[in-house]
């Protein structure tokens, strides 16, 4: 919730550069100002940083018009967002990046292992033809010693004639053969292993094809959340970039009304901020003139008396808790924006020039359509719709005690239900709370004038 009235400022020569500067910084905040530092660590703590910054540029603005305020406050919050945003987006575009790689390992691997597959079956093939070779010789072998009552009488099969010899060249050839037989049912036991440990090789490629294939399927189902992520993300950070050069372009727009809106606004208050300075003045010389009117008729009398009358001596001003101030609302209403100045929130815009402005009353964060009460009896000077910024206001003379004038003002009412010239009593209802005039959200402005000009009501109330 914003606050509802600007500095007075009372040299009116400065004007001119005040709103030529203003709109400048208005503008170069707008295009070239670097985010707020509303970096905290967990991202509801940076949100709300950067809500509060925002509503501090508003509150800086407000003054200007309700809708550039809103718009300055947007500003922020979406420089605020970009670099977070944009940040995301290379995150999620990195992690992009690494899914596709892991794409494409897993595919390498199952391409890999699709090749030692296609090895161990090849291996497997030529296996199986050895072995059905050694196993035909063996078969042949034994065939023929069977027939030859154990040792084969055609030594040919091995040695490729048909010629005989003695009878020891013939067991010579016999104790070959046999060892010829011998070593091919070894190798055939030989073969028959190599099938068997290729076999559970071919099966544990096959199973990390599955698992490989398995993971690949996976892989590809995260490159594409990945790629889904990035694309959100990159919408988020293209819609914040359109929202910003969307801002700007009103902002730009809107330069020309913001230098009328403040010409006028700022003529207005000084009108407001002069009737009252004089409305006071002349209460404090009626009072004045009254106590010596009173001091003159107390030496009268004395001097009739034959008495020597004393020496006028004006009064000295009393306290200004004399005036019995109370709060225009219940206790439940929060203060939520002090009297002070108030600086121009680092990063943003510096409307004055001058580093911040005077905030010359108090906000009450009272809902909407909240009563709120006259907080000393007095007489109603203003009442209703005001352009001076503060809406549906309510203005009381408070007359002068003890020396001291007062004035309280009540600026941005839904309605008023009090007219000018009526008096009235403290605590007596004048208005309901609202969020009219100059004001981005349901508050109520209060302001205390003592003897013509701004003061704290803290010290008042």
């Amino acid at each position: 919730m914003s606050s509802g009235r600007p500095m007075r400022k009372s040299p009116a020569g400065r004007q001119r550069r005040i709103l030529s500067a203003a709109v400048a910084l208005v503008l170069a905040a707008s295009l070239g100002a670097s985010a707020p530092a509303a970096y905290a660590d967990d991202l509801e703590d940076q949100q709300a940083a950067l809500k509060a910054e925002a509503a501090r540029v508003q509150e800086s603005l407000e003054f200007v018009d309700a809708k550039i305020s809103k718009a300055a406050g947007d500003l922020v919050i979406y420089r605020g967002q970009l670099p977070a945003a944009q940040q995301a987006l290379l995150e999620a575009q990195g992690r992009v990046a690494s899914a596709v790689k892991e794409v494409e390992a897993l595919a390498a691997r199952v391409d890999l292992a699709q090749q030692n597959k296609a090895k161990i079956t090849q291996q497997l093939d030529a296996d199986k033809q050895k072995m059905a070779s050694t196993k035909k010789l063996i078969g042949q072998i034994a065939t023929q010693a069977y027939k030859s009552g154990g040792v084969p009488s055609d030594l040919t099969l091995f040695f490729g004639s048909n010629n005989t010899g003695s009878l020891t060249d013939t067991m010579d050839m016999a104790d070959q053969a046999l060892r010829s037989q011998n070593s091919a049912m070894d190798k055939l036991t030989q073969q028959n292993a190599t099938n068997v440990n290729s076999q559970a090789r071919l099966q544990a490629v096959e199973a990390e094809i599955k698992d490989l294939k398995a993971k690949a399927d996976a892989a590809l189902v995260k490159e594409k959340a990945a790629r889904d992520e990035a694309a959100a993300k990159k919408a988020k950070v293209d819609k914040l970039i359109a929202d910003t050069t969307r801002l700007n372009n009103e902002l730009e727009a809107a330069r020309p009304g913001i230098q009328k809106k403040l010409a006028g606004v700022k003529a207005r208050q000084d009108a407001v901020a002069a009737e009252i300075k004089e409305r006071d003045r002349k209460l404090r010389e009626a009072w004045l003139a009254e106590q010596r009117r009173i001091a003159a008729a107390a030496a009268a009398a004395a001097k009739a008396k034959g008495e020597q009358p004393a020496p006028y001596v004006p009064p000295v001003a009393g306290p200004p808790s004399a005036f019995g101030l109370r709060h225009p609302f219940p206790d439940s209403v929060p203060i939520t924006s002090g009297f002070g100045w108030r600086s121009t929130p680092p990063g943003t815009i510096d409307f004055y020039g001058t580093g911040g402005y005077m905030h010359t009353g108090i906000d009450f964060g009272a809902a909407c359509g909240t009563p709120v009460y006259a907080a000393a009896a007095g007489t109603v000077f203003s009442a209703g719709w005001a352009d001076d910024g503060g809406g549906n206001n309510v203005k009381i003379s408070h007359g002068v005690v003890q020396g001291n004038s007062l004035t309280t003002i009540y600026y941005h009412n839904t309605s008023v239900v009090v007219s000018v010239g009526q008096q009235v009593s403290q605590g007596q209802l004048i208005a309901y709370s609202g969020t009219t005039g100059n004001s981005t959200g349901c508050h109520s402005h209060f302001e205390t004038w003592l003897n013509g000009e701004a003061v704290d009501p803290m010290r008042l109330l």
